[in-house]
């Protein structure tokens, strides 16, 4: 799977303004809204299965456990953002700031959406690693945070905020 801030098969059409409501704008936001979901749920991903893996190593139990991950996730989601940035030559005092205005709110929706799904299944926040239970349950949270998440970010979008502040910053 490519790399979602840097994939710019995903943002064809940037040039539409995302508040264009006529013809391909509408198409537009929404091709955005998921490269943003994704790059999203690709940094939450990341974070919150490291964040496990080193608290399952570590013999952490579950609370301590999910906020190591949730902690990684909002850590690689920033990251996600930041190094396109990076690499675009901005400093990292401009660079921080960007990257918590873009995401915070997109990753803190995809944490709660994710992490409530997987509290209300059954042994589910109790499973290892090595259970079916344990993934089946974040595939699960995923799926169901990803419509939330889309909405949110489409909202931000929408108002030239979220991902639409790292749009200017895209080599292309």
């Amino acid at each position: 799977m490519g790399h979602p801030t840097v994939s710019h098969d995903a943002h064809e059409g940037h040039e539409h303004h995302a508040h264009d409501h006529h013809g391909g704008g509408e198409q537009s936001l929404n091709r955005m809204s998921v490269a943003a979901t994704l790059h999203c749920m690709t940094g939450c991903a990341i974070g919150e299965v490291l964040g496990l893996v080193i608290a399952t190593a570590l013999g952490w139990g579950p609370l301590a456990s999910f906020a190591l991950a949730i902690s990684l996730a909002f850590v690689f989601g920033y990251l996600l953002t930041s190094i396109p940035l990076l690499k675009a030559g901005l400093a990292v005092g401009t660079v921080v700031p960007i990257a918590l205005a873009t995401d915070t709110f997109s990753i803190t929706t995809m944490e709660l959406a994710d992490n409530l799904t997987m509290a209300v299944i059954p042994g589910a926040m109790d499973a290892t690693l090595g259970d079916v239970l344990f993934w089946g349950a974040m595939v699960l949270g995923f799926a169901v945070a990803f419509p939330f998440t889309f909405l949110v970010n489409r909202a931000l979008l929408r108002r030239g905020k979220g991902h639409a502040l790292v749009h200017a910053y895209h080599q292309h």
